[in-house]
């Protein structure tokens, strides 16, 4: 797969050189893309640019509220504080992975391995314990650095040798799965039995945490929105309206609010009592934020959305596009590595067929939520809402007890949807778009 050309700016024309395309791109990254004006003027001009094609993550929480409220009213089971929190836990695995895929997607590439990245890591953390008496802490290094090493092998053959991603990628897709059948046997499975690893998925914050969480979310958020306007104040470029950064915090606080106040409640059985936010939550939310601040506000972020836009126009301004992309690759295979171990804290076990089906599952993610498979454009919090998408069929129709088959067929389908709405926004949009 390869990136089409484009750039950042709001015309559907494209800029005649590569050098404008770049500078026009590294200075939306750094301070943002508002216009000066009113509430309605920006009103207006998102109404433009969706119009235009550039729809970013909308047609994705509108799926996600129009299937929230069809499961609502089909089961009464789906909008409980016990399915609400299994929800969350459920979604987290593909959430990390999908957002993992995002740094490679945004290049034009793909990561067929992401998944048996994850499972052949986490094989060699629960052999490391179980079978070498390793401390779990430092078996846990040990599946990062192996991650790690993993994504520098496929950044290398992808980036210097100039191998396809897809061919690469399949081969260690196939490969790892020997690799872990060796490792494990047929049939072989280690259950997970640190406490501190499983507590990812099954633990949760004391009520009083995802008040404290909240607090924090609100005060990062408003601290980034104001210093981004001092650095555009002092920069001379126009700010957006205060109003959108007070709409913005008051959305944070209602709808955080509620989340916390609904998984605050008590969901447990008979005498034991289970509430609070999962800790699985504040991680994602942290490596999100993490990750969105270096896609937004350095360097490496914006040349991956320049290299993803056109490559060539790139190259010629100065961008190291063969360590970008290698970079890219081994973001991918670490943050995989995290969505291994959610995996495994979930299920409490691992076997020798770990990762092998979670993979384009969370391609699915990334493009449902809207990231583009052309590359540069797409956003992490994208990836997080197609993967809540995916999650609420996944746990709606189990809930309505209906085969497999269907939530196969379901998905699938809202994939191509979401494939063809990205398709039609770029040729909506002249192909000029990189970013949302």
């Amino acid at each position: 797969m390869s990136g089409e050309q484009g750039t950042s700016a709001p015309t559907s024309t494209p800029p005649t050189d590569s050098t404008t395309a770049l500078s026009a791109l590294s200075t939306e990254a750094l301070i943002g893309s508002g216009q000066e004006g009113g509430l309605m003027d920006q009103v207006r001009a998102w109404l433009q640019r969706v119009r235009g094609g550039d729809m970013g993550a909308l047609p994705a929480v509108g799926g996600f509220v129009v299937l929230s409220i069809l499961f609502t009213i089909l089961s009464p089971f789906f909008f409980t504080e016990r399915n609400f929190a299994n929800l969350l836990t459920q979604a987290a695995t593909l959430v990390m992975l999908g957002m993992a895929l995002v740094f490679v997607l945004l290049l034009g590439e793909i990561d067929l391995s992401a998944g048996v990245t994850a499972g052949l890591t986490m094989v060699i953390f629960v052999v490391l314990i179980a079978v070498v008496n390793l401390n779990w802490v430092l078996a846990l290094a040990i599946a990062f650095l192996t991650g790690i090493a993993i994504g520098t092998f496929i950044g290398f053959f992808v980036a210097k040798v100039g191998i396809p991603s897809f061919v690469v990628t399949l081969g260690l897709f196939l490969g790892f799965q020997g690799l872990e059948l060796i490792i494990i046997g047929a049939g072989g499975l280690y259950r997970v039995e640190t406490p501190e690893i499983l507590a990812i998925q099954n633990g949760t914050l004391p009520p009083w945490g995802g008040w404290v969480m909240l607090a924090v979310m609100l005060a990062i958020s408003a601290g980034t929105s104001f210093l981004d306007r001092s650095r555009r104040t002092r920069a001379g470029v126009p700010n957006r309206t205060i109003a959108l950064v007070w709409a913005k915090l008051i959305t944070i606080l209602v709808l955080g609010g509620i989340v916390v106040a609904i998984l605050n409640q008590n969901r447990g059985t008979g005498f034991k009592a289970i509430e609070g936010v999962p800790i699985v939550v504040p991680i994602t939310l942290a490596i999100l934020w993490l990750g969105t601040f270096v896609l937004d506000r350095t360097k490496f972020g914006r040349y991956i959305y320049a290299v993803g836009g056109n490559a060539e126009a790139a190259r010629r301004s100065g961008v190291k596009v063969a360590t970008i992309r290698w970079c890219a690759f081994i973001v991918c295979s670490s943050l995989a590595v995290v969505a291994g171990l959610f995996s495994i804290s979930k299920v409490g076990s691992v076997d020798a067929a770990a990762g092998r089906d979670i993979v384009l599952s969370g391609v699915a993610a990334a493009v449902v939520g809207g990231v583009s498979l052309f590359g540069g454009r797409g956003r992490l919090i994208h990836a997080a809402i197609g993967a809540l998408v995916i999650a609420v069929i996944t746990n709606g129709l189990g809930l309505l007890n209906l085969p497999a088959g269907v939530n196969y067929a379901v998905t699938g389908g809202v994939l191509i949807l979401a494939a063809t709405v990205d398709a039609i926004s770029r040729k909506r949009a002249g192909g000029s778009i990189l970013r949302t």
